[in-house]
């Protein structure tokens, strides 16, 4: 289990659109220095499927070889097509990483529970790994389907060893605290907004792609929390929040990736793989101009 902050870290690309390991790299460790317990590459924040999966194992070794510790990386591996994310799961868990986190295949919608049930059995039995452990991914306003709180905890207690936890980025703060409920279930929630709460209630923490640019801030949040100063917590709650509902006025990836540019005078931190799409000069500007309104300094 990571206890804290998790960073879905954003994924580099070059001008002509290859992958950059060593900004990689370089954030990963940025990112471990200052707040983060762990990251998950090849989230939604990291573009994930716009990533094929030759570049994500490579990434994936890139960073372990760099030095980052494979047990501080849980990696996304959910796929439309079973072999390939059995695939992604195996080299990820060979590699030592804590774990996996996977959507449910996609692509068909108004699939029923059990066709998902027979989905996991099958990556778990085709991983046929004993150091297997999957952190479901939950996500339906993006994927286009979601994990119902009864298929989750039937997972959870048919495959209990493996089903370790799960990425609620629903933001249906209703659906996170019934998972909560699931004996033995680790549940992340998406956002750092119900991050008090969901402390209160036995989450380790949450996994916010807003650590890519304000992990400081997030992890004493949830430092005071683990430290039962729940006043305190709430207090630096406040801000925390201000910042997360300010990149979430903007398309929140092409937001972020533009003031990292900036942060880090890199413009290639700007880069987006179609369909995504930088931000216009004046969408910057306004972004830049919020941030200074509401007084935030994004930190590294």
């Amino acid at each position: 289990m990571i206890t804290g902050l998790i960073a879905p870290i954003l994924s580099p690309f070059n001008d002509d659109l290859s992958f950059n390991q060593d900004l990689y790299n370089s954030l990963a460790a940025n990112l471990l220095n200052n707040g983060c317990a762990g990251i998950a590459p090849f989230g939604t924040t990291g573009e994930a499927l716009s990533v094929s999966s030759s570049e994500r194992r490579s990434a994936l070794e890139g960073l372990v070889g760099s030095g980052i510790e494979p047990t501080k990386i849980i990696p996304g591996t959910g796929l439309c097509n079973l072999p390939e994310t059995v695939e992604l799961s195996r080299h990820a868990i060979e590699l030592g990483c804590a774990g996996v986190m996977t959507l449910p295949p996609f692509y068909f919608k108004g699939m029923s529970d059990q066709g998902y049930f027979e989905y996991f059995d099958r990556l778990i039995d085709g991983v046929n790994h004993a150091g297997l452990k999957i952190y479901l991914y939950h996500i339906p306003q993006v994927a286009g389907v979601g994990l119902s709180i009864d298929l989750v905890a039937r997972l959870k207690a048919s495959f209990s060893d493996v089903i370790v936890g799960i990425k609620d980025s629903s933001g249906d703060w209703e659906n996170t605290r019934k998972l909560l409920e699931i004996d033995d279930l680790l549940v992340y929630p998406g956002s750092e907004l119900p991050v008090v709460e969901a402390i209160r209630l036995g989450a380790p923490g949450c996994i916010s792609a807003t650590a890519n640019l304000n992990g400081v801030l997030i992890a004493n949040v949830i430092k005071l929390c683990f430290a039962g100063e729940w006043a305190a917590a709430e207090e630096a709650h406040a801000d925390v929040k201000e910042i997360r509902l300010l990149f979430q006025k903007y398309a929140p990836i092409p937001a972020q990736k533009a003031m990292l540019a900036i942060q880090a005078n890199d413009k290639r931190w700007g880069n987006l793989r179609p369909p995504l799409c930088r931000l216009d000069d004046e969408t910057v500007e306004s972004l830049l101009s919020d941030m200074d309104r509401f007084g935030i300094l994004v930190q590294s």
